[in-house]
């Protein structure tokens, strides 16, 4: 059988030049956050993380600026709760983080802890998928704070064009990332090449295309399904749920360590604590072992079969990647099934 994987084997991406002089200042801070600490009132050391970064943003906002930006804990919008929604382009709130809404203190702060909640080794890529699909940081990306930040409860949360992504401290009980995230990127407009030249999530699925290659006939024709759901499509069906594809517990020995790679390559993008947080929330629910993969027909790009559309899903665990007619992918992962969301797009 001829490899159709091996055309387009990935090639790493050179770093995007930064010339923002400001990015330099706040993303330095943030990568060396584990170093750089403070200290409070009391006289104690306190480190300098996304989290301290979001009490400092809050403490300095205006009451009509709160007003504008920042919710209780459990507020309600498109059907459920705020801070629990997701979608692949919306604004949370009106005010972008650029705009002059926000101090050039604050803008600063936004920054830290934007980059603050991603591998260092992927910042660059963060600006290109901004800059491709926004214009850039800041310009149409908007935030809102949810609850009390420096208490038990709070989270904030930035939204744009294929963006959500979030900081909680651990707030939100049960939720890997604070909850529902989002990430995509259309590197060379709407509709992408077959290999998808540019695009910094590529990558991912040409890992989850060398599971598939490394499946035989049987194998194939149980996780290869015709038509993907809907993308949005990522509650959770808990342990009594039906997974489409092929269970990760009847793949062979070296078939399970590949998929251990999958998940390695859709959790790297984030900081180390977020990544360990979805582990273990995997592994509250059995871990991969109790996962399936899928591969679809549909949305396969250039016919190819190099599958541009996949999904890895347990009982409280969805990653949906959708590769066609650009890249989107909608990741979900909790402890414990019953955790209800809100999804539109």
């Amino acid at each position: 059988m001829v490899n159709q994987f091996s055309r387009f084997e990935h090639k790493s991406l050179e770093p995007s030049p930064v010339t923002r002089r400001k990015f330099v200042k706040v993303a330095g801070v943030a990568a060396a956050a584990a170093t750089l600490p403070s200290v409070t009132s009391a006289g104690i050391k306190k480190e300098q993380t996304a989290e301290t970064h979001v009490e400092k943003l809050y403490k300095s906002l205006s009451d009509s600026q709160k007003s504008a930006v920042c919710f209780d804990w459990e507020h309600t919008a498109h059907g459920g709760v705020l801070r629990k929604h997701v979608s692949n382009n919306w604004q949370i709130t009106k005010p972008t983080v650029t705009s002059d809404f926000f101090t050039n203190d604050q803008q600063e702060l936004i920054e830290a802890i934007y980059f603050g909640l991603y591998n260092p080794d992927w910042h660059d890529r963060m600006l290109k998928q901004l800059k491709d699909d926004a214009g850039g940081y800041g310009k149409k990306q908007s935030i809102a704070i949810f609850g009390t930040p420096g208490s038990e409860k709070f989270q904030f949360v930035m939204t744009g064009r294929h963006l959500t992504i979030r900081c909680d401290g651990n707030s939100a009980e049960h939720l890997a990332f604070g909850g529902p995230i989002f990430y995509g990127h259309a590197a060379q407009g709407f509709n992408e090449k077959p290999d998808h030249p540019g695009n910094v999530f590529w990558s991912q699925a040409l890992k989850a295309n060398a599971l598939f290659e490394m499946l035989d006939g049987k194998q194939r024709k149980q996780a290869l399904i015709a038509k993907a759901p809907k993308e949005r499509e990522v509650h959770f069906r808990g342990s009594k749920g039906e997974f489409p594809g092929i269970p990760v517990a009847d793949l062979a020995t070296d078939q399970q360590a590949h998929v251990q790679k999958v998940l390695k390559s859709l959790l790297e993008p984030y900081r180390l604590s977020d990544q360990k947080e979805a582990v273990q929330c995997l592994d509250a629910q059995g871990g991969l072992n109790k996962c399936s993969i899928s591969f679809y027909q549909s949305g396969d790009l250039g016919n190819d079969k190099v599958w541009d559309v996949w999904r890895l899903e347990g009982p409280s665990f969805v990653w949906h990647y959708r590769g066609s007619p650009h890249v989107h992918v909608w990741a979900n992962v909790a402890n414990d099934p019953s955790v209800k969301i809100t999804t539109q797009g």
